[in-house]
């Protein structure tokens, strides 16, 4: 099994391909060891001393680092993720409900507008930022402004602000008339 790594714009976030599906269905954001608790790959790779961050996309894994050095765990991650695909275990386990995103929030006469943004961020913007290792999820829309949920790779990016205002903004802006402003929760 050959296990491709990538770098993405977030110097403290590896993107990690297994050449396989990872995850079918909404990809999963794990902030910290419990949370991981209902997967074993997550679960797996917070063993692994220096990992504070995993995000599990359709055909990828995202791993974020504390302070520890690449070239240190790198090694081990590869090690965790080639044992896990090799075992058969399930990434996720067995009638683990997905995750619990939040309510979304707007007001019933913008559902056309809310249905139109999630269309955009689907289409053009959700592939673009899992190509970097992250996702970004729709959780409101209220007065003009969108509000939007970061994940994996994403999440505490440097150039995140820069992709929220200068690409999405600029993109819902100009195709949905009453967006004024993006915001991240």
């Amino acid at each position: 099994m050959f296990i491709q790594t990538e770098a993405t714009p977030n110097p403290a976030t590896l993107k990690f391909l297994p050449g396989r599906d990872v995850l079918v269905g909404e990809p999963r954001d794990f902030r910290n060891a419990e949370a991981a608790a209902v997967s074993p790959l997550a679960a797996a790779l917070f063993e692994v001393p220096g990992v504070e961050g995993v995000f599990l996309g359709s055909d990828f894994i995202s791993v974020t680092k504390n302070e520890a050095e690449w070239s240190h765990i790198k090694p081990a991650i590869l090690g965790v993720i080639m044992e896990h695909f090799l075992s058969g275990k399930p990434v996720i386990g067995d009638g683990t409900p997905a995750a619990a995103t939040g309510e979304e929030f707007y007001e019933p006469e913008d559902s056309e507008t809310v249905e139109v943004i999630k269309e955009l961020l689907s289409t053009r913007v959700r592939p673009a930022v899992a190509m970097d290792g992250g996702d970004i999820t729709f959780k409101g829309f209220k007065s003009g402004t969108v509000y939007l949920h970061m994940q994996g790779a994403c999440s505490g990016c440097p150039s995140s602000t820069a992709t929220l205002k200068s690409g999405i903004e600029n993109l819902l802006r100009h195709f949905v008339p009453g967006v004024e402003a993006v915001q991240q929760v």
